[in-house]
């Protein structure tokens, strides 16, 4: 029988860490391209037997990290645009109203929505992104309010598009 050599292997195991993704180098294939080149500049020498190799095909891009938001992408300044009030069936006699592009005039859609369900007594929300959905037909008081509320928004600048589709 053939003897096997066995290398002595003594405790506590002294890893290496990775400067890049902070993982032990024998995950760093796993990671993106700018890991792989680092760990192989930094420990070719010292380690045996570890292959990294590069599989990515693009750069790595920025990654959220854990347990909070992602950053949004830069926005493009947007020219304000008209603001669009639309009036919408919901049923027999019930209407919603939906009030669009008031986020390129600066305004927060989030206070927007809740300042129109406290004025009007009714339900409001925003359902898109540049969207708020108001429940019952109030889009003549809208013509008084919105520009009561931010002045920088004139009546030129709110348009009706009366009824439509939801």
């Amino acid at each position: 029988m053939a003897e096997i050599e066995e290398k002595k292997v003594t405790y506590p195991l002294k890893v290496v860490y990775c400067s890049e993704c902070t993982m032990p180098l024998e995950y760093c294939e796993y990671s993106g391209k700018k890991c792989a080149t680092r760990s192989t500049q930094e420990v070719t020498e010292s380690v045996d037997g570890i292959i990294i190799t590069d599989n990515d095909v693009q750069e790595e891009t920025k990654h959220q990290t854990r347990g909070g938001r992602g950053t949004k992408g830069k926005v493009a300044f947007e020219e304000p645009q008209t603001i669009t009030l639309q009036r919408a069936s919901r049923g027999k006699n019930k209407y919603t109203t939906i009030v669009k592009n008031l986020s390129t005039h600066k305004v927060d859609l989030k206070v927007a929505a809740k300042f129109f369900s406290s004025k009007f007594a009714c339900g409001s929300s925003v359902t898109g992104p540049d969207e708020i959905v108001i429940q019952g037909d109030v889009t003549d008081e809208l013509f008084d309010v919105i520009p009561a509320k931010w002045p920088h928004i004139t009546d030129d600048d709110i348009e009706d598009l009366g009824d439509g589709k939801k």
